[in-house]
């Protein structure tokens, strides 16, 4: 259902300039398909759809390029091997201590991936709070950064 909504939208998006969360629900429902203001939040987040500037001075919801998806991997990479020191486990937490100034980087990197299990994020100056869903989610987290590392 959700791949099915999902793929209406890239569809709808594609054929005709939908500007507003609301007209996007709207042209769902008179294609027949059920949806809520929140679940198409979610799947605009999750198609990664961004706003372009149409000819006539509007804006317009897009996909974005698979490219960006790409970029944002290896950002994300290049940031954590030049300034993260060290990361740790704190039941669901994960502790992820930077260079001075760099944990707001660090942190937006991580907000801008798909993240399985990532309940939400926190940043001061050198320190990362991320919100897994469950203790075994923030292990599995963090094997991945040792892979990236």
């Amino acid at each position: 259902m959700k791949n099915a909504r999902q793929a209406k939208i890239l569809e709808i998006i594609a054929e005709r300039d939908i500007d507003t969360q609301n007209n996007l629900l709207e042209a769902l429902q008179q294609a027949g398909v059920k949806s809520t203001q929140a679940t198409v939040s979610r799947d605009i987040r999750e198609l990664r759809l961004v706003k372009e500037l149409t000819a006539s001075g509007g804006y317009r919801y897009t996909a974005s390029s698979r490219d960006e998806a790409g970029d944002f991997d290896l950002r994300l990479r290049k940031i954590f091997r030049e300034c993260v020191k060290s990361y740790a486990v704190a039941q669901n937490l994960v502790v992820i201590k930077t260079l001075p100034g760099l944990a707001n980087g660090a942190c937006s990197a991580l907000d801008s991936m798909n993240i399985p299990h990532l309940v939400g994020s926190i940043a001061g100056d050198d320190t990362v709070f991320l919100a897994m869903t469950d203790l075994l989610s923030a292990e599995a987290f963090c094997r991945e950064l040792k892979e990236m590392l």
